[in-house]
């Protein structure tokens, strides 16, 4: 199963962005592959903070435009959402201490750790700061 952090969505969303069609063209071959696919609900939370906020776009996505987005991907046939599970405080205190995450990385480690618990395959991320946790393979789909 592939995951997809917060940045792809927000680029495959938001139109004038330079990696707009490259994410958006990620994202529907994802979802069309008919292979399992997830979104972290701490990604949904951050996405829906990030494109709604006004110091980031001008103007900001409305809620119903990021749910309309969110909605869009959850209609896809591999689409599972994916969060904590019962074994989350040992695999996110495991993976903060071997990668020495601390402060802004708890966030990183958080993604990290359901990821892990859940199997995932592979994390599609634009974010080099997952390399810390090498357990977690990642792509950067947007790189040939």
């Amino acid at each position: 199963m592939i995951a997809v952090d917060t940045q792809l969505l927000v680029y495959a969303h938001r139109g004038e962005l330079p990696s707009h069609a490259a994410a958006l063209r990620a994202l529907r071959d994802l979802a069309s592959s008919g292979e399992p696919w997830a979104i972290l609900w701490p990604c949904v939370h951050e996405f829906l903070s990030i494109v709604t906020r006004r110091g980031i776009f001008d103007p900001p996505s409305t809620l119903t435009d990021g749910f309309t987005a969110l909605d869009r991907w959850r209609h896809s046939p591999g689409l599972r959402f994916i969060g904590e599970g019962v074994d989350h405080y040992d695999q996110l205190r495991q993976i903060l201490e071997r990668g020495s995450a601390i402060g802004a990385l708890v966030h990183d480690a958080r993604i990290a750790a359901i990821c892990l618990s859940h199997g995932v395959q592979a994390l599609w991320t634009v974010d080099r700061d997952f390399s810390r946790f090498p357990a977690l393979k990642t792509h950067n789909p947007l790189v040939s």
